[in-house]
């Protein structure tokens, strides 16, 4: 097939990610496994090695001209979140370890408040743990019920099961953007306008997301969205909160500590204002200047490019996959979806098969994917999954397939 983004912007990135440049096993590394965790860019590794050799202090806390910059810097970052993902308020973008630390302070500080015995709360049965394990949790310490949106015949979203789980009992929704599994882009913004009918909230898991397309949230309206920068080309131990100022402001704190008061006294304290109400002790202040200047990158490229060169680097990879006879492909092969397919080849387990690619210098992903409930669903213990990012080109996908049919021809010799 043609590729018209400029053929390819790999061209014009692949020599900004250094740890590409390299052999595995003797063979160049083709890297398919960006919805783990994408690469650095050199934009991003020269922010953090000149965070900490210009300008590291505390944030906050000090007058000194280190920390006026560690804290411009750190702030400065806030600003470049909040705008990349169309925040009306700086004061929304809480930073985080992480999207899995971000659900958890909305189940914890928002959950514990809001949730009574009998309460409905509403995810899909394609949930990642991390948008999983703390309503299970919440459910056990408020008595909540938890109710599963179900897959359509094309593996997708079923919407018309979603509308039928809303009710006046529905206080909560929390759902994936874009399935870590299956591919698929859910419908975000018409789930948020159903389930504001009821007057519930809604939580959007956009780690899949965000990184490989234009997200705003105010056209969404969801009342939370959570994201990690390590899938989008900033370091791992940053992610972010954001959050609808009202509903923040209506949240206690999640964790106690410095940096989250107003005035403290021996029986009692005041806390901050948004955002440092939730941002207790010394945070990740590299991570946060390096995912400010991974928004600058990403920005550079432009969003809407990075979407629509995934696009075609998936449509050639499932026309690919899909002239292979062993290869299951699962989730929507067509239409708008995200740049990863996940499949199994037969009697070839997929950590055998990574094992075999890995030999080939090719790295793809194997296992559960943190969505076991899904892959019983699907009645496959695991899947492998090829995960393509903008960095990645069309002839690794072609070297990837001509591995992966020698790697399946290899084990039809062993057990055929």
């Amino acid at each position: 097939m043609t590729f018209t983004q400029e053929r390819t912007l790999a061209t014009q990135t692949r020599a900004d990610f250094p740890i590409l440049d390299q052999e595995i096993h003797g063979k160049p590394l083709i890297y398919l496994d960006n919805a783990a965790s994408s690469q650095k860019p050199l934009a991003v590794l020269e922010a953090l090695h000149y965070y900490y050799t210009h300008d590291h202090a505390n944030v906050h806390r000090g007058v000194h001209t280190l920390s006026s910059r560690a804290t411009d810097a750190y702030e400065g970052a806030r600003d470049k979140v909040a705008a990349f993902i169309n925040a009306a308020s700086r004061q929304e973008i809480v930073y985080t370890r992480n999207a899995t630390e971000a659900i958890n302070l909305v189940a914890y500080a928002w959950g514990n408040a809001n949730l009574k015995s009998g309460d409905e709360v509403i995810l899909s049965v394609m949930e990642h743990h991390s948008n999983l394990i703390p309503w299970q949790l919440l459910a056990q310490r408020t008595g909540a019920v938890l109710k599963f949106v179900q897959l359509s015949e094309t593996q997708e979203f079923d919407l018309e099961h979603y509308k039928s789980l809303l009710s006046a009992k529905t206080k909560l929704v929390a759902i994936v953007h874009v399935s870590n599994t299956l591919g698929c882009i859910n419908p975000v913004e018409e789930i948020v306008r159903l389930a504001h009918q009821q007057g519930a909230r809604v939580l959007i898991d956009a780690c899949q997301s965000v990184p490989h397309m234009s997200v705003d949230v105010q056209a969404i309206d969801c009342d939370w969205l959570v994201a990690s920068g390590h899938k989008m080309c900033a370091p791992t131990g940053i992610g972010f909160l954001y959050g609808k100022l009202d509903v923040l402001r209506s949240m206690p704190p999640f964790l106690g500590g410095g940096e989250m008061i107003a005035d403290v006294f021996l029986d009692r304290a005041t806390y901050a204002d948004l955002p440092y109400k939730f941002e207790a002790g010394t945070p990740a202040i590299a991570e946060a200047v390096a995912l400010g200047a991974a928004v600058d990158y990403l920005n550079s490229l432009g969003m809407d490019n990075i979407h629509a060169y995934e696009q075609e680097l998936t449509t050639h990879l499932f026309q690919q996959l899909k002239q292979i006879p062993e290869v299951q492909i699962y989730g929507a092969q067509s239409g708008d979806r995200a740049g990863l397919a996940a499949f199994t080849t037969g009697a070839v387990h997929p950590h055998d098969l990574s094992t075999i690619l890995d030999q080939a210098g090719i790295a793809i992903r194997a296992g559960h994917h943190c969505t076991q409930p899904l892959h019983r669903i699907l009645k496959a213990q695991s899947t492998a999954r090829a995960s393509v990012y903008f960095y990645n080109t069309p002839e690794e996908i072609d070297a990837f397939i001509l591995a992966l049919k020698e790697a399946i021809e290899f084990f039809g010799g062993i057990f055929g």
